[in-house]
């Protein structure tokens, strides 16, 4: 299937490792000018070269901390600059903080607002009149299935997520019809180090090993798994493209079934 990505300029925040790293993989080897940030410069260069295999003098990576806005500004800004045109914004960010709803800080939920919501925001407006002039244009924002239904322990994702949802579709609304199509994923458990992080914390608090969490947790999904990136990757690039061009405002759980929700 060809989804028409041939040339389009995308980018995607934080895409250095994870998710994020899977969703560029995927933009490249359909033919996208790809480019990539990350804050820690050496998993940022190891991921530039192997999208270079791909798409050879098609990348661009800089080292950019999504919560300073003015460099995430300039990043965007750049990437504009050097192809002319930006057509595919992929936010991302690590995960916030984790805490209990009944004991997280106020600090804490100012740097999960940093990470999460702000970085989105602050860079969904920077593209969106490039998107709006050219009367084309995907987001694309990787949440979290605790969007749908909340994780213990992890009340900033939680709540900072939920909101970015509301803007998003919100947002989704106001610039359909200038060919800007908003849509998000709730990413259920992937193979990511953001989950080894999350079991080794389940496993301390348990007393179980790690790789007893992590059973725990997979069975809870029908398929018994945990998902794979490129999995996730191969959405993202499904609705940046021609094809998806009837999808909007949807937040789309990607959880191998984990979620009971009807709806």
């Amino acid at each position: 299937m060809d989804l028409g990505l041939q040339q389009r300029v995308a980018v995607v925040l934080a895409g250095s490792a994870g998710l994020g790293r899977a969703a560029a993989k995927a933009l490249a080897a359909e033919g996208a000018r790809v480019a990539i940030c990350a804050r820690e410069e050496t998993r940022l260069r190891a991921t530039q070269l192997e999208l270079e295999t791909v798409r050879p003098g098609e990348v661009l990576a800089e080292v950019v901390d999504v919560t300073d806005s003015d460099r995430l500004v300039d990043f965007l800004t750049r990437v504009h600059a050097r192809w002319g045109r930006l057509d595919i914004l992929v936010t991302n960010a690590g995960g916030p903080p984790t805490g209990r709803a009944r004991e997280i800080s106020l600090e804490r939920l100012e740097e999960g607002y940093r990470i999460t919501l702000r970085s989105a925001v602050v860079a969904i407006q920077t593209v969106l009149p490039w998107m709006r002039a050219n009367k084309w244009g995907r987001i694309i924002a990787l949440t979290s299935s605790s969007v749908r239904q909340p994780i213990d322990n992890l009340v900033t994702s939680t709540s900072m997520r939920a909101a970015l949802t509301g803007y998003l579709k919100t947002l989704s609304r106001e610039v359909a019809a200038d060919g800007v199509l908003v849509n998000s994923i709730c990413s259920g458990m992937f193979m990511t180090d953001r989950l080894q992080e999350l079991t080794e914390l389940r496993a301390r608090e348990s007393g179980r090993s790690r790789e007893e969490e992590l059973s725990r947790m997979a069975a809870d999904i029908p398929l018994g798994r945990v998902g794979v990136p490129d999995e996730l990757g191969a959405l993202v690039a499904f609705l940046a493209s021609e094809k998806a061009s009837f999808l909007n405002g949807v937040a789309l759980p990607c959880d191998g079934g984990a979620d009971r929700h009807l709806l």
